[in-house]
Formats: structure tokens, sequence, C-alpha cells
């Protein structure tokens, strides 16, 4: 019996994927986002324990609800548990149902044979990859989020070459991601795949900064304000599908 770490479920999603779909917010994530909304999620044994079985149980509770939907894993990074992911995929699939996860790829690394082999293991029951791309510089990356973007786009590319669909998600973050040269370099990556169906901008919000003060941790984009219409339809113009 395989078991993780849950840290909320939502049976309504709407956002997360095609169609109203049972979404599953695991515990723990190596990446530190400075616009996170959900820093609860990032300690990995924190949580709700509970089996693949249990949770896919759960989420059929719910099967005639989201039959033009399905189920979404999310996070923290929720690939931080892929044999639970898995296991869970694995049992869903078998009832029929859409799977998809939501993931910044950072669990991927492409020089280890394990690693690979569990991911490959993992898309045998995966429909939809929803694959945040946090920022497309390097560099840029590492300021926002603390690690590089190198196992997203190595995981970018093996989704593309394996045949694997795509949506893509980017937040837009004034002074940080809302910037026409990293928009325009993100555009030339996503035009090198060749699964990809949809390409999602996220505005950055602040509804997670009351979670920061309830856990003492200082916000770290404290007085930057959400993209403006004009800049959001900007960067949507850039990076729309062609």
């Amino acid at each position: 019996m395989v078991k993780g770490r849950l840290h909320s479920v939502e049976s309504f999603g709407t956002v997360d994927g095609p169609g109203i779909r049972f979404v599953a917010f695991l515990q723990g994530c190596p990446l530190r986002c400075k616009y996170c909304h959900n820093p609860d999620s990032w300690t990995a044994g924190a949580g709700q324990e509970i089996s693949a079985e249990e949770l896919a149980k759960n989420a059929l509770k719910y099967k005639s609800y989201i039959k033009n939907g399905g189920v979404t894993v999310s996070g923290g990074e929720p690939l931080m548990q892929i044999d639970f992911v898995t296991e869970l995929f694995k049992i869903l699939k078998g009832r029929g149902v859409h799977t998809a996860a939501d993931t910044s790829g950072a669990t991927f690394f492409a020089d280890d044979s394990e690693c690979v082999s569990k991911h490959k293991k993992l898309l045998e029951y995966t429909d939809l990859v929803l694959l945040d791309i946090k920022h497309i510089d390097d560099n840029e990356h590492k300021k926002l989020t603390g690690k590089s973007n190198k196992n997203t786009l190595d995981f970018a590319k093996y989704l593309s070459d394996n045949g694997k669909d795509i949506w893509i998600r980017h937040v837009l973050v004034p002074g940080i991601t809302d910037n026409d040269e990293y928009l325009y370099r993100l555009k030339d990556f996503i035009d090198t795949l060749k699964t990809v169906k949809k390409i999602e901008v996220l505005p950055y919000h602040t509804m997670g900064v009351t979670k920061y003060e309830n856990l003492g941790i200082a916000y770290p984009l404290k007085g930057v304000e959400p993209p403006t219409a004009e800049r959001i339809e900007n960067a949507k113009r850039i990076l729309t599908l062609r």
C-alpha cells in the first residue's frame, strides 16, 4: 500500500485542467517561489497521511460530476511523491478517469536513469501535464525559486519527445517575469516542443499574504501589485499558440 502526504483537496476545481476536476494538493516542495500562495505546503512531512487507494476512493465519490473533467494532483510539488501519484493514477485510469499532474518538473533529473524510469512509469497513467515554467532565464529562475530551471526545461523536452500532452503555465509577475524579452524567449522555447496544447498566463496575485503572516514568514514580494490588464493581454499575445 503506497502512502502519501496530503495537504488538502478541492472537490469541484475548474482551473487545474479541462472540465470539472477533483484536485488533490500534496505536501512538500523543493522550490521556494517568491509568489507561492501555499507556503504551508512546503514541508514534506506535514499534512495528512493517506494511501493512494483512500485518495482514489475519495475522488471517485465525485465521478458523476467530474466525468467530463478528471483528477489533478497539485501541490506543493506532487512529483516529490511520484510513487504515490503513479499508484493513484493507475487506480484512476483503471476506472476511466482523466488524470493530470500540475508540476514544476523540478524532480526530473535527465541524467539519473532511475529518476527517468519513475517519471516514464508515471506518464503511462497520466493524460496531461500542466507544466509550470517559473522563469525562462536560469539566473532569474534561481532568484525567484532558489533552484535552476534545468530540470523543468529537460522535463518539457522529455514530455514532448514522448508524445505527452502539455499545458504550459506561466505566472506573470511585474518586475520579474513580466518582461517582453523573457516572454519572447519563453515563447521561442515553447515553439521547440511538439505536444503543447495550451499556454496559460496566470496573473500574479496577493491572496497568499495572510498565510505568510499566520506562519510568521516575511512575504518576499511585499509591495508588488498584480499586473495590469494591458500587461496580461501583452503576455497572452506574445505567448499565444500559433
